[in-house]
């Protein structure tokens, strides 16, 4: 028993063995039939289309509508063709290995719907889409790229909360579009914003909130003013590495710029008149600065305190007034040596360094005097006792800068700030002049040409030193910007340079004790000085005019040179007239001479010109005398005995061509008309001897 339930187990173990393998063999030939169909259909490439492994190229085909593709295709070239919203087939969203598509330039009106759900980057320029809708981006979860450049999208029609359902968007680009504001409800994913070219002109408070994994901003070529961006746009964005406002109307950089990380900066290309010393405060990890096509001056002590891994500083384009105002820059530049790379800082001002290099001027830099002031005034200088404190001849202590950038505020948050110095305010109602009285001071200014302005002053009892500041009003006090410096008391007149044309100043001046020299003086404040500000206004000129101020300074040697000058244009203006006149009578003598002569040769006959002419055609008896330059009809004299009249009369007519230095008339006795023979020798005189005619 027990060898026959061995052996019947060993059947079935056997036939147990031999349905496995047939079950394998099924199976095996299942998925080779399978795996070839796959590959079969996975091989299929549209004929007008070009395919390489997984990438399908189908660009500048023309093409209207897509083709069928192949389901493995993972990158799609589909761009510069003349695909719209109808040649999207509904089969693509069946693609779900589609990671990148390129449908730019092409005819799309509305954003593309029914592309793949796996789809990561998109690329739209170049066409008309409008609308950005909820709906349609909502389609693709794993979208991290949308490139919207050159569009018709305006803010009103992206859609509200449009990229809510978009969680791995790091990249949105929205250049050369219709936008008149920062689009809402954009992902806190996104690392990447270009929103440059548009219409945006303000920005508020709330415009980039949540955006803080935001690395790179670009906002060139819009509309944008201080007065439109709130104080603490950019402050939210913490992990800004670079910001670029190119291209806009800012008179200062935006308030609390984000310091932590920004690596860079571009400013090119603004309206920038002031650099607030605290506008770079804490930006260690700055790398390029750019602050090219402004109308920068100066820059005051300490702007650079920070940057010490600055590599790049681009200020071309700007009107540097090198004097000891800039002489910080100059040793931070040497002090820097190699290290960092300087473009277009060249000075313009005085005009003994222009067209040089600020980091060249290492002989003039030395004659400035070293002060406690702070040297940031924009090329100001004083006139008076030969001093060696300011670089080209241009006299002067280095003024300091309190200023105050221009007001920065917007539609929502606007603040005003003064410094501690008290300016008379521009609204109250009485007028400044241009020369000022205190209970020991007497100032008066005058300007001088459209960009300087002189300040002379005199006091009652001497004093150590005056505290000269002055102020260029805007719109209102508070649109100006106050700079000061100290004067010392030994002198009595200053000259403030490098002022903005067409424009009013207020300037102020208040004699300084010597316990009041320091720091408080500087910083506006007198604790020790009860004496009020003196102040005058005065008024640039206009550069299209001639200064009205130059004509009361020209030089003594100047002034000798009118009455030469007058008498050369006199002498030139008679001797011009002389020979008028002369020409005049020169012309009148000859018409006269030419008519007497005329005269004479037509007073041996009785008739005119047009009477001879008549009796000639009334008469037989006249004959037609050919002269040399001319011919004229004369009647045979009355006394002679008339003659039988010939039955044949011969007349010589010869072309008239005077010769060179003949008479227009001639005698009638200097004619010789003996015959035909005689004329035939008329060749020495000018005439043709073939020229003749019988009648």
């Amino acid at each position: 028993m027990a060898t026959e339930g061995v052996a019947e187990l060993r059947d079935w173990l056997f036939l147990l063995m031999l349905c496995l393998t047939l079950l394998a063999e099924v199976l095996e030939v299942a998925a080779a039939t399978a795996q070839g169909y796959d590959e079969e259909e996975d091989l299929v490439c549209p004929s007008v289309c070009r395919c390489d492994e997984d990438f399908i190229y189908c660009n500048d085909r023309g093409l209207s509508s897509i083709p069928p593709l192949p389901l493995s295709a993972t990158v799609l070239y589909l761009q510069n063709n003349h695909i719209d919203n109808a040649g999207l087939p509904t089969s693509l969203e069946r693609h779900l290995t589609i990671r990148v598509v390129y449908l730019y330039d092409n005819e799309l009106d509305d954003f593309p719907m029914h592309l793949p759900p796996s789809l990561q980057e998109l690329h739209l320029q170049d066409n008309n889409i409008r609308t950005l809708p909820r709906a349609t981006l909502a389609r693709m979860p794993l979208l991290e790229k949308l490139h919207l450049d050159d569009n018709s999208v305006s803010t009103v029609s992206i859609e509200d909360k449009a990229f809510v359902d978009n969680p791995r968007l790091r990249l949105l680009f929205l250049s050369r579009n219709h936008l008149s504001s920062i689009p809402s409800g954009l992902p806190a994913s996104l690392e990447e914003l270009r929103l440059d070219d548009n219409r945006i002109s303000t920005i508020p408070t709330h415009a980039f909130r949540g955006l803080s994994s935001l690395r790179r901003l670009v906002l060139d070529g819009n509309l944008l003013a201080n007065q439109r961006i709130a104080d603490d746009t950019f402050s939210r964005l913490s992990n800004l590495t670079e910001l670029s406002l190119v291209r806009n109307s800012l008179l200062t950089p935006p308030l609390n710029l984000p310091n932590a990380h920004l690596q860079r900066l571009s400013l090119q290309d603004n309206a920038l008149i002031h650099m607030p010393r605290g506008s770079l405060d804490g930006m260690r990890r700055l790398q390029r600065l750019d602050l090219s096509g402004n109308n920068l001056t100066t820059l005051p002590r300490g702007l650079f305190k920070d940057l010490d891994n600055l590599g790049q500083l681009l200020v071309r384009g700007n009107p540097w007034f090198c004097g000891c105002n800039l002489r910080w820059l100059h040793d931070w530049l040497h002090a820097r040596g190699n290290s960092i790379t300087v473009r277009g800082l060249t000075c313009q001002g005085p005009e003994k360094v222009r067209d040089m290099a600020l980091k060249d001027l290492t002989s003039q830099m030395e004659e400035c005097e070293v002060t406690g002031v702070v040297p940031a005034g924009a090329g100001v200088g004083a006139t008076g006792s030969g001093t060696r404190d300011s670089v080209g001849g241009v006299g002067g202590v280095a003024a300091s800068s309190t200023t105050l950038s221009p007001p920065q505020g917007s539609l929502f948050t606007l603040r005003s700030k003064r410094p501690g110095l008290g300016l008379p305010d521009s609204g109250l109602d009485y007028t400044l002049g241009s020369s000022g009285v205190g209970k020991s001071l007497a100032l008066n200014v005058k300007p001088l040409t459209h960009d300087s302005i002189r300040v002379t002053w005199s006091v009652a009892q001497p004093t150590s030193s005056f505290r000269l500041s002055w102020l260029r009003l805007g719109t209102s006090a508070a649109m100006g910007s106050i700079t000061e410096t100290l004067v010392r008391g030994d002198r009595r007149e200053y000259l403030l340079t490098s002022l903005h044309p067409s424009s009013s100043y207020i300037i102020c001046m208040v004699p300084l004790a010597a316990s009041s020299r320091g720091k408080g003086a500087m910083a506006g404040g007198d604790p020790d000085s009860d004496e009020a500000p003196v102040c005058a206004k005065a008024e640039t000129s206009d550069p299209s005019q001639p200064d009205a101020g130059q004509e009361d300074n020209q030089d003594p040697e100047h002034m000798t040179t009118l009455p030469l000058a007058g008498i050369i244009g006199g002498a030139t203006v008679i001797v011009s007239l002389a020979l008028i006149f002369a020409i005049f009578c020169w012309y009148g003598h000859r018409a006269r001479r030419l008519s007497s002569r005329d005269q004479y040769s037509r007073g041996s006959s009785r008739k005119s010109y047009d009477d001879y002419i008549e009796s000639g055609t009334k008469k037989d008896t006249t004959i037609l005398e050919i002269r040399g330059p001319g011919f004229q009809m004369t009647p045979m004299a009355t006394h002679q005995p008339l003659q039988p009249k010939p039955l044949r009369e011969d007349y010589i007519i010869h072309t008239i061509f005077p010769s060179n230095g003949t008479a227009l008339y001639k005698g009638a006795h200097q004619v010789s008309n003996e015959g035909y023979s005689t004329n035939r020798g008329y060749r020495e005189r000018g005439i043709p001897d073939i020229d003749y005619c019988y009648t």
